[in-house]
């Protein structure tokens, strides 16, 4: 046991000593450098040309900057030109300032109302000890029963509209702020003239009956301007909207739709004279050219259909004279003269003499009243020298269209053939002296105008 063990005899590991290698270094010689050397000289040759190219290139891309630059500029100046032409040739828009600033409105106060013999009546009946109702209160009461349409039933039992309360409802209908006594008094105003159904076609005894008077007075309250001088719409602005005392009241609609009633009650009860309606028409066509009142064309469609229906067929000629002559005084022959025969857009034969009339008016207008001859009228047309520089197609485009109303609205294209030759040779003239590349302002419209009315009258 005294032995030493086996792994005592062991001989202790012998660990390598770790070697490091030593890089052999290469011996540059002579012609190593020499190599180099020549190697270098010749790669000077291949950078350069590199460089040149880089360099050209740069110069190249300067180049097709500046003639982007330039072509954009063309592009730019082609489009601006385009866009004149394009503008030039948008028809400028009609309108006219047809009210001005609001006068201060009638007084809606009534003490009549107050002895009036229907509140009277509710006032002495055993039941107004339940209602209560006293004298001071009669005007608001009144008001209930005119809003809730228990008026009118009330004045069709009696059979009698008194004098207070025919003026008192036709006030509140044309000059009350409150958009629920006006509509409920020109319900009231316009079934006593027109009742809606068969069953209600009383007479009443009307205590009284606005006038002719009585409507132009309320137009000038509105601050209308139909006797100022007129102005073209180019020099006139339309009437800001935020101003409380310019443009039309919301009351002008009544007015339209009572005026439309009287015309149309006319069998029954004449309200007007022949120079009055006359008048009316002249207003309403006139409210036409008012872009604020566009909402209303169909009500004044309505009204000046019943107006032309007012007349005899023996005055109804002589009439449309008049008329046509007061509105030629009164518009420009600019656009505002086109809005206005194209108002009367009736198909009847009454609308459309009126409409011919009133084109007629309207170019003897254009050539200063110089000629008054159909012939002579479009003989001045074929007379303008389209291919002048300074022609002012605008106005040619305008004569253009009042002529087409007034001979197509009239049978008197029909009665003489001269007029249908001149009027031919005048659209012909118009397509042959503008040609299709011809870039004045309104120049295609002009052509266009008149290739359609030549092969219109061609087909015929």
């Amino acid at each position: 046991m005294d032995e030493p063990l086996d792994f005592e005899f062991e001989e202790p590991c012998i660990v390598s000593p770790i070697v490091t290698k030593h890089k052999k270094k290469k011996v540059i010689g002579l012609d190593d450098l020499l190599s180099d050397f020549y190697q270098v000289k010749s790669d000077i040759p291949k950078k350069e040309s590199k460089r040149a190219k880089i360099h050209k290139f740069d110069e190249s891309d300067d180049d097709l900057d500046t003639r982007e630059a330039e072509l954009n500029n063309y592009v730019n100046k082609c489009q601006q030109q385009m866009n004149e032409i394009s503008t030039d040739d948008q028809m400028p828009l009609w309108g006219l300032q047809v009210f001005g600033d609001q006068k201060a409105m009638a007084t809606l106060t009534f003490p009549e109302l107050s002895s009036c013999a229907l509140l009277q009546s509710f006032m002495e009946n055993e039941a107004n000890s339940l209602l209560g109702i006293k004298t001071e209160e009669g005007e608001a009461f009144l008001e209930g029963l005119l809003v809730n349409g228990w008026l009118l039933k009330l004045v069709t039992d009696h059979g009698r509209v008194e004098k207070c309360i025919g003026a008192w409802t036709f006030s509140l209908m044309l000059y009350s702020p409150k958009e629920e006594l006006r509509a409920a008094a020109c319900e009231f105003c316009c079934s006593i003239l027109l009742p809606k159904n068969q069953v209600d076609t009383v007479m009443f005894e009307m205590g009284w009956l606005p006038n002719h008077s009585e409507l132009k007075r309320a137009l000038e309250v509105y601050g209308f301007l139909l006797d100022s001088p007129s102005k073209s719409s180019s020099s006139m602005e339309i009437v800001d909207g935020d101003s409380d005392s310019a443009g039309p009241p919301q009351n002008i609609k009544y007015w339209i739709k009572y005026v439309s009633v009287c015309c149309q009650a006319r069998a029954k009860r004449s309200v007007f004279s022949t120079a009055e309606v006359e008048d009316l028409i002249t207003s309403v066509i006139y409210l036409f050219l008012d872009r604020q009142l566009i909402g209303l064309s169909s009500a004044l469609k309505d009204c000046l259909h019943s107006l032309i229906s007012f007349f005899s067929d023996d005055a109804f000629h002589l009439s449309c004279q008049k008329i046509a002559k007061s509105l030629t005084c009164r518009v420009p022959t600019d656009v505002n003269c086109l809005r206005s025969v194209e108002s009367v857009g009736g198909l009847d034969a009454r609308s459309k003499h009126l409409r011919s009339v009133l084109a007629f008016q309207f170019l003897v207008a254009c050539f200063d009243d110089k000629v008054h001859d159909e012939e002579q009228i479009l003989r001045s047309l074929i007379s303008i020298n389209l291919k002048h520089k300074n022609c002012d197609l605008l106005k040619m485009y305008i004569q253009l269209v009042l002529a087409e109303n007034w001979l197509f609205c009239n049978p008197l294209l029909k009665d003489k053939p001269i007029i249908s030759e001149t009027w031919s040779a005048c659209l012909r003239n118009c397509s042959c002296q503008i040609t299709s590349t011809d870039l004045r302002s309104y120049a295609s419209k002009v052509r266009s105008k008149a290739s359609y009315l030549l092969q219109g009258s061609a087909t015929r």
